[in-house]
This record gives structure tokens, C-alpha cells and sequence, in this order.
């Protein structure tokens, strides 16, 4: 095998083409990163379980498929892990608590089906906050996921998929699947140095999913590329009869519109009013960024939000708290071992009655239909993924929301949203921008989003000394 189809950071298409002109099999992927989850995860703690025997089976037949001349789709024999709030058949689900007994699934998720009939190897479940509710990746029943931009000084992952993104940045899988309620594929994914898609609500099946705030829960890829992110998405989207809120799915694909020009799209960038409490460097390397974005000639736009982000915030923050109560309340009432921290934000929603639920559901309808008329003359919406880089974990103030600042937006008003690597900051940490376009505008933000990537060498960064 050459050097390149050794290296554990080899983006999707990458593997996929090495696996396909023989350079590499399934079997020695799936060994590679089972050595190296061995040797690796005692400190990372990304997964919860990884599924040695599974992987090495699936790997075997996928190979000898392959050498039959049967081609699964373009997944085929590439791993991807899965975050620990979607149901397996067979596996267990924890969600990130030990306030139960690990739950024995019945039924696979959609869009677990989906990865495996196109090919996909499950390695295994990945870390999650517990019951998927908060932004800096920490759990502090079950442990807390290891940033591996530094491997000296414990820092956040980022949540709340969090070892998914750890999983990938450390090349202990190919990609992995997350989820985002407000902001939970891309904060991780942007403090982690990767790619991660926030999908249209409705767009990615949830059927399977354990559910938090069913009105933001949205189901995305982590991954190195924005288009390992397209063909992944283009593998789990459309339409299930499963999932009520994904029954009108469009049937389509993202990967072929990446390449389209992006000259003359119209930019809207972070307003003046929103760059106080952002990270000095973080706005530098935002600014650097979007320097990049006139030189690839897109058109910067300024102009206020409809709606502040603190407002977003507001709303989007008491709306989780509701529904999280409504469907977790009558466990997190029993006096049983949780994350104080998360018994805290579902139990805020014990205060939220039905009047008050109806008018902030008024206020986001509102609000999102100012945001559409606003994006009407707009293509993407440019923005700092998180305000700030990786922290210790040792400085975490757990009633502080920063990293939530630039992502509940987007789920409040049914946005989607790509988050991509623009650099690294002086101590060394990734730093990412999002593009953040309209309802199931995927093929529009990915594409300028693409463009970015191809433009600078951030995506290749890996982190140091992880060897």
C-alpha cells in the first residue's frame, strides 16, 4: 500500500478511491483504526462501545463483494461512527447516561440503514453530553471526550457530538454521524478542525434518533471535507414514511452541484453589533477568511439581523428546556445520578406552561419569517462558527453559553448551516466559519463553502504530534 492509503487521515473520497483501485481493503482500514482506537482511545474516550467483531465481518464481506465486482455505493467499505443517541438493533443506547440501564435497541435508526446500504462500516457509538443537551462536550457521569488539538491540557471538545468529532479528528474513523439542536455537529466540528453539517429540519430522517427539542433536532455528517459531508448526506436524506417531519423529504443529490461558480454570490457577513464577546484571534482569522471569499468573487453585504443572536438565543435556549422537560421531565424528577449541570437545563422547562410555549413558538415563527424575507436578495449568511477556541476543560463555566452564540440560530429559524476550518489560532487550535443559507439551500452553502476549502490548506491540518 502506498503512503497515502496508510494515513489515518484520509478524507472519504480519498479512502473510497484507494479502496476501489486496490491500494487499500476494507480489512486493513478497519484494522488500522481498531489498532489505533486501541492505542489512542484510553485518553480520547471517544466511544462508548466499538464494534471489533461487527467491523471486522462487515469489512470481510464488503472486500469479497468487491472482488465479485458488487459495488455497494460510494460508501462502500468506509467506516463511520455513530453518536450514542441513535438506536442499532442489537446495541445498546445510553444517550450519555447512567441514570438507567443501557436500553437493548429494538430497531435501527433510518439513516443507519441508509449508511450500510451504501456501503458504510458502523466501528462503533460515540461520547454524547448526556441526553445530547449542551454546547461544550463535557459529561460528567460518563466522562468527558479529549480534544485532540492537545494532548498535554484536557480542552472541550465541543458538544454536544462530541466524540464523534473527536473520533474523526483523531483518524479513528472515517466520518461520523451527529446531531444538532443548537449547534451540536458544528461547535464540536469547528473545535475539532473538521467539517459539520447542520441539515434543513426534515431534510435527514430521525427516526431512531432519541429525541430532545423535536422542533430544532436535525440529524448531519462530521467529517474532513465539505464533500465527504455531501456524500454522506446524499447517502441518509430523503423522504421516510418513519418520521413525520421528513415524509416530504425532496429526493436529491448535493455532491454534483459543489463545483458550480460561486462568482457574484451575495455574502452577508457577521454585522458590527455581533462581533463584541467574539475572540480577538477568532475574528482575525473570520476576517482573513472572508477576504478570501471577495478573492473568489463573492459580494460582502452588510446589514443588521432581523433578530439579534442573544434574542435567538433567548428563545431557541427555552424552547430545548420545554420540549427537553416534556420528554425527559418525568425521569430527570427522579432522584437518580445525572449530569447536575443537564438535570439543571431540562428541569427549567418544568416552568415553561403551555401558554408561555405557544408564545415563544409565535416569536419563532416570526422570527423565521423575517429571516426568510431578509435572505431573499442573500445567498449565504457568513459567520464565526464559535466565538471562541477550545478552552481547558478545568475553565468551563457551565452557565455560560458561548459556543452556543453562532449555532441555536440557525435550528430556531430552520436554517442549515456548514461549518469548515479558517485556520488555526496562535495557541495553535482550530478556529471555523459557517455559511448558513435558507431552508434545504445544502447544494447553495456547500458550494460556496467548497470554494473556500479549496482555496486555503485548512482542511488538511491534523493535529499535532497525534501520530
Amino acid at each position: 500500500m502506498t503512503k497515502l492509503a496508510t494515513s489515518p487521515y484520509l478524507s472519504v473520497q480519498d479512502t473510497t478511491r484507494a479502496l476501489r483501485s486496490g491500494e487499500l481493503s476494507s480489512e486493513a482500514l478497519v484494522e488500522s483504526q481498531l489498532a489505533r482506537i486501541a492505542r489512542l482511545d484510553p485518553q480520547l474516550h471517544a466511544f462508548v462501545e466499538v464494534y471489533t467483531h461487527e467491523a471486522r465481518r462487515t469489512a470481510h464481506a464488503l472486500d469479497e463483494l468487491r472482488r465479485s465486482g458488487v459495488d455497494l455505493g460510494p460508501l462502500h467499505g468506509v467506516t463511520v461512527a455513530i453518536k450514542d443517541l441513535f438506536h442499532i438493533k442489537g446495541h445498546y443506547l445510553q444517550a450519555g447516561s447512567v441514570a438507567r440501564p443501557a436500553q437493548l435497541s429494538e430497531i435501527t435508526a433510518t439513516v443507519v440503514d441508509r449508511l450500510r446500504a451504501a456501503g458504510a462500516i458502523i466501528i462503533g457509538k460515540t461520547h454524547t453530553v448526556e441526553f445530547a443537551f449542551g454546547g461544550w462536550g463535557t459529561n460528567a457521569t460518563m466522562g468527558t471526550p479529549w480534544n485532540p488539538w492537545d494532548m498535554k491540557l484536557h480542552r472541550v471538545p465541543g458538544g454536544s457530538s462530541s466524540g464523534s468529532a473527536v473520533a474523526v479528528a483523531a483518524g479513528l474513523s472515517c466520518a461520523a454521524l451527529g446531531t444538532d439542536t443548537g449547534g451540536s455537529v458544528r461547535i464540536p466540528a469547528g473545535l475539532c478542525g473538521l467539517v459539520g453539517l447542520k441539515t434543513t429540519h426534515g431534510l435527514v430522517s430521525r427516526h431512531g434518533l432519541m429525541e430532545l427539542c423535536p422542533t430544532h433536532d436535525t440529524v448531519g455528517p462530521i467529517t474532513r471535507t465539505v464533500a465527504d459531508a455531501a456524500l454522506l448526506l446524499d447517502a441518509i436524506a430523503g423522504p421516510d414514511p418513519q418520521d413525520p417531519a421528513s415524509a416530504a423529504a425532496p429526493m436529491r443529490r448535493v455532491l454534483p452541484h459543489l463545483d458550480k461558480d460561486v462568482r457574484g454570490l451575495r455574502v452577508w457577513v457577521l454585522p458590527r453589533t455581533e462581533r463584541e464577546g467574539v475572540e480577538p484571534e477568532v475574528l482575525a482569522l473570520y476576517d482573513r477568511a472572508l477576504r478570501k471569499l471577495v478573492e473568489l468573487g463573492m459580494q460582502p453585504v452588510e446589514r443588521a439581523l432581523p433578530q439579534s443572536l442573544a434574542d435567538s438565543m433567548r428563545i431557541a435556549g427555552q424552547l430545548m428546556s420545554a420540549e427537553g422537560y416534556a420528554n425527559l421531565g418525568e425521569l430527570f424528577e427522579q432522584n437518580l445520578k445525572f449530569d447536575p449541570h443537564v438535570r439543571r437545563r431540562i428541569l427549567l422547562g418544568r416552568d415553561i406552561g403551555a401558554a408561555k410555549y405557544i408564545a415563544l413558538l409565535k416569536e419563532r415563527d416570526q422570527a423565521r419569517r423575517d429571516m426568510l424575507a431578509a435572505l431573499e436578495n442573500i445567498d449565504v449568511l457568513f459567520l464565526p462558527t464559535n466565538a471562541i477556541s477550545a478552552i481547558p476543560v478545568s475553565a468551563v463555566d457551565e452557565l455560560a453559553t458561548p459556543l452556543s452564540r453562532f449555532g441555536r440560530f440557525a435550528n430556531l429559524l430552520d436554517l442549515c448551516s456548514v461549518a469548515v476550518p479558517a485556520g488555526l489560532s496562535p495557541q495553535g487550535l482550530p478556529v471555523s466559519v459557517q455559511f448558513v443559507g435558507g431552508p434545504l439551500q445544502e447544494p447553495l452553502i456547500m458550494r460556496a463553502a467548497q470554494a473556500y476549502e479549496r482555496g486555503t490548506p485548512w482542511h488538511t491540518a491534523v493535529p499535532p504530534g497525534l501520530k
